[in-house]
């Protein structure tokens, strides 16, 4: 029997999207996918599991990661935490054959493009509005700056971002099933699935 070589997926997009759903389906109907687990700086929330939501770090340790080259690419976060790519893990998982599915920034695609040759997915909403919709929804007690931020960075990603991708599918409103096969299929066609 042939061995499975691993591979990176970036699923990427604008909050409220639903990447983070398409790749929870995913890694349930696939035993070899398993989600990125990044490194972050941001405390831990109740119900957080170290090493399973994130790794999560000190600004010392997290320092002291990337000095030791285990923290692969960095964001800043506008909450004033650091999200970070985690080699350990990605290294881990590759190494066992598995597909390695994760929702990171562009700068975190680029980099995960040029040293894992990842696949790039971009979700983009059906429309504007139906995004602007979704962000509401996930935080109603959000202050009228906040929510003109998100959808200005939401805005610029769809806009300046999704082009760079291998790949772009739209999230229809209710249909998560159906982006979840179309992402399905793209990683048949690239191989990615039997």
């Amino acid at each position: 029997m042939m061995s499975r070589k691993g591979r990176v997926v970036v699923i990427a997009g604008p909050v409220g999207v639903g990447k983070n759903s398409i790749i929870n389906e995913i890694v349930k109907r696939f035993p070899h996918c398993v989600d990125l687990v990044t490194a972050t700086t941001r405390a831990k929330r109740p119900g957080e599991k170290d090493g399973v939501d994130y790794f999560f770090m000190t600004e010392a340790e997290f320092d002291t990661a990337i000095e030791e080259g285990n923290i692969l690419e960095v964001s800043h976060h506008p909450a004033g935490f650091r999200k970070g790519t985690y080699a350990p893990f990605i290294n881990e998982h590759l190494a066992k054959g598995e597909t390695v599915l994760g929702d990171i920034t562009l700068d975190g695609a680029k980099f995960l493009k040029k040293e894992f040759d990842a696949l790039c997915i971009f979700v983009l909403p059906p429309a504007f509005d139906v995004l602007e919709k979704r962000i509401r929804a996930r935080n109603d007690n959000m202050s009228p700056g906040a929510l003109k931020e998100r959808l200005a960075l939401a805005q610029k990603e769809i806009e300046e971002d999704a082009p760079w991708y291998d790949h772009r599918i739209v999230n229809e409103e209710g249909k998560l099933d159906e982006a979840v096969d179309k992402v399905i299929e793209i990683l048949r066609q690239e191989g990615y699935l039997q």
